[in-house]
């Protein structure tokens, strides 16, 4: 079964119970020319480096199931997350900002549940109690998304998507078709082992 769209692959983890997990990831990219229009654009406001950003959705397994289009590297996640139309796939299911979280399918028992990082209550001279349970939501969270990070360093393995050299218009194609053999490689049967 091939997942083609954002929406198939919201119904798929609907439909399969599953849990689904989304990040966005920057790739960095070669600096516009000077005197360029939109050379600013490309310039992250995370890494403060010029990059592209995508979005990428695996399942709880850590298999990945989508990989968006890029965009320029000033785009906010929420941002790209509302373009990509994942905020109006989730509203039924508490579409808040979809950084790091976990997204339950419609037809999954959490639905109305989005799982994001946990915000700090007090920003200054909190308790001591509360820096432990703080600790360990923060555990917990991290422990819930770490597969879409394995996902993202599988994908950034490939040596073009480390740092793209090439033209930053043909980027967006590159990754989704390293997103597509990586995908690919996932679910394939192993190869069993020759026998001597």
């Amino acid at each position: 079964m091939r997942l083609r769209t954002l929406a198939e692959v919201i119904d798929h983890i609907g439909a399969s119970g599953k849990t689904g997990i989304i990040d966005g990831t920057e790739i960095r990219v070669r600096r516009p020319a000077a005197g360029r229009k939109d050379r600013d654009k490309f310039i992250s406001g995370k890494n403060k480096q010029n990059a592209v950003k995508t979005m990428v959705v695996t399942d709880g397994d850590g298999r990945m199931l989508f990989c968006s289009p890029t965009q320029h590297g000033s785009c906010a996640d929420i941002t790209h997350a509302r373009q990509l139309g994942l905020v109006s796939l989730l509203e039924g299911s508490g579409g808040r900002d979809p950084r790091g979280c976990r997204l339950p399918g419609p037809g999954s028992p959490d639905r109305g549940r989005v799982v994001t990082p946990p915000h700090r209550t007090f920003k200054k001279n909190a308790p001591d109690w509360y820096e432990e349970i703080h600790e360990q939501r923060r555990k917990a969270h991290s422990s819930r998304r770490i597969r879409v990070d394995h996902s993202i360093a599988h994908l950034k393995n490939w040596r073009t998507l480390a740092r793209h050299l090439g033209r930053r218009e043909h980027v967006s194609g590159t990754v989704q078709a390293v997103a597509g053999l990586l995908s690919h490689q996932q679910t394939a049967d192993p190869i069993p082992a020759r026998q001597v």
